[in-house]
């Protein structure tokens, strides 16, 4: 059986001139303290010339539990004197700069965190939320250090609601990996423009779509900093079958008014079936829809009218799809059915950034999707203290970082 400083020298991978000086074991405490020494001359850890020793600091770093026991690792660190740098503390090759923990329990906490809570993890490793919480950060620093900033093809941006008052994230997700890219303060014209002003021109050159809602400010920004932005601009279905499902709503709404004026409750009870796709109903639900559906109700001409327009993103071609468009309108537009003919304005004056979703087969599913699991991380952590919290949660869960903490740091 190896001698307990042997194991610890080899768990630690130690090296000269660190060594493990002594192993004690505190039954009472139920802690295991393991005591690491320096011997031997020093460098300056900022220009490596040699260099006299100053002093030392003693310092403690919280290690991977032995046992039941809860280990510790001690060592009195030196500082050099370097004429050109001045004094420097030297590095040690079990921890982080900064950190007090040992990049192996670092790492180990990592791990947890990508599948528990902050607050579930900081109970079962017994550390403080603040201690979790700084290894995050550390863990998300390090992965954007990392990251190789290669060109985008195609992104989608999103709007997330950070908390209660309209505070909203601004998330740029890369389409093609469903991976988050970058994360603002806000939802304005300026946030987006902070993403693109960080890439280089030939990274702005090689995006070919950017999936949005039809937000004007999103839209400026894009058209300020992407070339050739109007032909790259797309609107997918989401957004547009939402938009109609509001005024589908609308129109239920006030045809419901006057129905229950004359006494009748067909439309009672039934919001949910003119905004759920059929395809998902079961069978009472649908037996009931159906005989809504073929009533002679305003609010059947409307879901019809949706039902249309989500059929002509099957095209491929950008003229036929356009004469396709322009015929739905004809019919929405004398509709009679004010809400509707809203919507159908407002998708005559975005047409093109529709027919480019069409085109470069565009969907900004997976920006929605993400802004959905944006959500439920929130839940999940019961909301967070300030804006950069909640973006580091970002990073960490769905930047695709890699966020580990090297085996050694020297």
């Amino acid at each position: 059986m190896e001698h307990p400083k042997t194991l610890y020298t080899k768990i630690l991978g130690l090296q000269a001139p660190w060594f493990v000086k002594e192993v004690e074991l505190n039954h009472e405490d139920g802690k295991l303290v393991v005591s690491v020494a320096h011997k031997g001359g020093c460098s300056c850890p900022e220009c490596g010339n040699p260099a006299p020793r100053y002093d030392h600091r003693v310092r403690s770093w919280r290690h991977l539990d032995t046992c039941q026991y809860q280990t510790v690792i001690e060592a009195k660190v030196p500082r050099t004197e370097c004429a050109d740098c001045g004094v420097r503390q030297l590095p040690v090759p079990w921890a982080e700069q900064n950190s007090r923990f040992t990049v192996l329990l670092e790492a180990l906490v990592v791990q947890w965190l990508r599948d528990a809570s902050i607050e579930a993890v900081r109970r079962h490793f017994g550390l403080s939320w603040s201690a979790v919480d700084g290894i995050m950060q550390r863990a998300v620093k390090r992965g954007l250090a990392r990251k190789e900033h290669q060109p985008l093809q195609r992104i989608g941006v999103d709007e997330t609601s950070y908390r209660k008052g309209h505070q909203y994230l601004t998330v740029v997700t890369d389409l093609n990996s469903s991976t988050v890219q970058f994360v603002g303060e806000g939802h304005s014209a300026e946030t987006l423009e902070g993403y693109y002003a960080s890439l280089p021109q030939e990274h702005l050159e090689s995006i070919q779509a950017v999936g949005m809602d039809m937000w004007k400010p999103f839209m400026n920004a894009t058209r300020e900093h992407i070339p050739d932005a109007d032909s790259k601009i797309c609107f997918d279905k989401f957004h547009v079958a939402q938009h109609l499902g509001n005024a589908i709503d609308k129109v239920r709404r006030q045809e419901q008014k006057g129905l229950l004026k004359q006494g009748r409750d067909i439309l009672k009870h039934s919001r949910f079936l003119w905004l759920r796709n059929p395809e998902n109903m079961d069978e009472v639900r649908w037996q009931r829809f159906s005989g809504l559906r073929n009533a002679n109700l305003k609010t059947a001409r409307a879901w019809a009218i949706r039902q249309e327009a989500m059929g002509l993103w099957g095209y491929r071609v950008r003229g036929w799809g356009r004469k396709a468009w322009m015929r739905w309108y004809g019919w929405a537009i004398r509709s009679r059915l004010e809400p509707v003919k809203k919507v159908a304005r407002m998708i005559k004056t975005h047409l093109e950034g529709i027919l480019n979703a069409i085109v470069h087969r565009v969907t900004n599913a997976g920006a929605e999707s993400m802004n959905a699991r944006i959500q439920k991380l929130k839940r999940r952590a019961c909301g967070f203290r300030n804006t950069e919290r909640m973006k580091n949660a970002i990073y960490f869960h769905f930047g695709g970082l890699d966020m580990s903490p090297a085996t050694h740091t020297i």
